[in-house]
């Protein structure tokens, strides 16, 4: 990854991977796609590798990722779906030309259109959010209990009762806080 941007949070779920492009929403927000190659690199990371971005489809996709996110927060709260998120959604998915592949080693693997086209990368993903807010798949959508971060996670977990986006970002800081909350106590009852 080229220095001076923030790491990417990568999951096993394409479409909350994708609404973690931007992280710590309630706090000091950290934008993960600034720039068009930025994500050039997001996609190619995540399987759907294109040859150019604009500035306009990288508009594009954060207006799709905004209207992710307000549609999974909803569903995983319990809310009705947002129409507008709804129709950005629905016309991202429309819009995208890709095609789901089995691959020699028996996966499924994404192939874009013949010129790698953003919005062909942009309908897989939508694609994948629409089966995570549809039910299809088994897992259960949730926020994260960080209060500065709250980002929505697909939680395929045995329980469904995971807490964190990411233990090792958001549940490491909280176990920390409160770890270090509790020495402070403690050194104050020794006094």
């Amino acid at each position: 990854m080229p220095a001076g941007f923030p790491d990417f949070r990568l999951g096993s779920v394409l479409a909350t991977s994708f609404t973690a492009t931007l992280t710590e929403r309630r706090g000091d927000a950290v934008e993960r796609i600034p720039t068009p190659q930025r994500l050039i690199d997001w996609l190619a990371v995540n399987g759907l590798a294109v040859d150019t971005c604009t500035t306009a489809q990288l508009e594009l996709a954060r207006e799709l990722r905004e209207s992710m996110h307000a549609a999974v927060t909803a569903a995983a709260i319990g809310d009705a779906l947002p129409a507008p998120a709804v129709r950005v959604i629905n016309d991202r998915s429309i819009q995208g030309r890709a095609a789901a592949v089995l691959t020699p080693e028996g996966t499924r693997q994404w192939r874009l259109g013949a010129a790698s086209f953003v919005e062909d990368a942009l309908g897989v993903i939508a694609a994948d959010a629409i089966s995570i807010i549809a039910g299809e798949r088994d897992g259960k959508l949730a926020l994260c209990a960080s209060p500065t971060c709250r980002a929505a996670f697909f939680d395929t977990s045995q329980s469904r009762t995971r807490k964190w986006c990411d233990m090792n970002t958001c549940g490491n800081r909280q176990k920390k806080a409160r770890f270090h909350a509790n020495q402070r106590k403690n050194s104050r009852s020794a006094e």
